[in-house]
This record gives C-alpha cells, structure tokens and sequence, in this order.
C-alpha cells in the first residue's frame, strides 16, 4: 500500500500553476494529470480514476465546487481525496467547497512544500481510517465487523443505518449533502427520495441514544460530538 504510485489529477485553468505543480508532485514520485476546466476534469477523472484531485474553485465551464459535488456524487469517487485550490481568501468560499464533499483546501499563492506536506497527510489519514475502527467518544464503529457500540453497549444497525453513520463518522463535523449520501449508499441504480435518508437517520439517532448527527437545514446532515 505504502509503496503504490499515486495518481494526482491537477486541474486549474492557469497554465503556469499546472506546470508549478506537476514539476513538484512528478519530482515527488506522484503519477500526474492534468486539466485546464471542470468539463476536461469531470473527463479525466472518469477515464483514469486518481487516488486525489487538486480542484481550482474558479474555472471555466465548471467550477470547481460544481466539479466536487458532481464527482461527489457518483459511486466510484467514493474514496478519492479532493482538495480545492482558491485565490478567494473569504471563508464563505471555503466553508461551500467543504459542504460539496471536498477534504480539504489549500490557498493561492501555492507553497509546493506547504502543499506535499498536506497531500501526504491527507493520504495517512485516509489509510489509517480504511485500516481501523473509529473511535469517537463513546461510540466505536467497526467497519470489517459492522458492529457498533456505545460506551461498550452493541447497538444492532441494519446494513444501510451502519453504512450512513459510518460514511457521516468517517469525516466528522464535514456536511454531507442529500444526493451524495443517496448516491454513496444506495447507489445511482436505486431510486429512492430524501425522505428515507430521513428516516434511516431517526432510527440512528434512536438506537444510538447520543446527539451525534446534526441537520443541516436545506443542504444534509454531519457527524459532530
């Protein structure tokens, strides 16, 4: 695992910040794409599926936060990494790239160092997350198990119930909009409404006696303790 070459797609409109950043991620030992608007990203994403994308907030055609939400939504992105690129310091900015299911966000001007140091963090925790059970507060959650306990007590989850809580857990106090929790758990081949990811949640909640999910009126719901 330690050892896999990892695929980086970089998108950003600026040719001399793609050239920046491919010299510095190719000298790192990453496998790296590259795209210059959100239609070529959406395209390249599908045709070689990266383990991470540096997403531009400002693009033509797409921006990058309409990319993320859309990548976001489609089943087998479920587990690459986003991390958004913006020049737009405001925090409104950055709180709505964050909403749209990215990881995390680095500011322009770029600092290549500052930016390495970051994805290699990004991937540590991605990797311990995928290798352990979670652990927050009182609740542990064990993805290989699918057993979930509180303060040592089992609570019986059906499958989708502990897939919801886990895909929430796994990204604590990050929002998670309607159709990308429709999308991650049931898939795009089921249709099914808002209303059941209503109702699955009243039953977390429920069995789990603690105030851990919170609404977030009009957009989805979050992890937070």
């Amino acid at each position: 695992m330690e050892n896999k070459v990892r695929k980086v797609l970089i998108v950003d409109d600026e040719p001399d910040i793609r050239e920046l950043l491919h010299y510095n991620l190719a000298a790192d030992g990453y496998e790296v794409i590259l795209a210059k608007d959100g239609d070529e990203a959406l395209d390249k994403a599908k045709k070689n599926k990266p383990d991470l994308i540096l997403l531009d907030v400002m693009m033509p055609k797409k921006s990058g936060v309409e990319v993320c939400q859309l990548l976001r939504s489609q089943q087998q992105f479920n587990d690459t990494l986003i991390v958004m690129l913006t020049a737009l310091n405001d925090d409104g900015s950055v709180i709505k790239g964050l909403e749209t299911g990215a990881d995390d966000y680095v500011g322009k001007p770029i600092s290549p160092k500052v930016l390495l140091s970051r994805l290699q963090a990004l991937f540590r925790r991605q990797h311990t997350a995928s290798n352990s059970p979670l652990e927050i507060g009182a609740i542990r959650i064990d993805r290989e198990k699918y057993l979930v306990t509180v303060q040592g007590n089992t609570i019986t989850l059906a499958k989708k119930e502990f897939e919801l809580l886990f895909l929430l857990a796994q990204k604590p106090d990050r929002v998670f909009i309607r159709n990308e929790m429709l999308s991650q758990i049931w898939g795009n081949e089921v249709i099914v409404g808002d209303r059941t990811i209503d109702v699955h949640i009243r039953k977390i909640r429920q069995k789990l006696g603690v105030d851990c999910i919170k609404t977030i009126k009009g957009v989805g719901y979050k992890f937070s303790l």
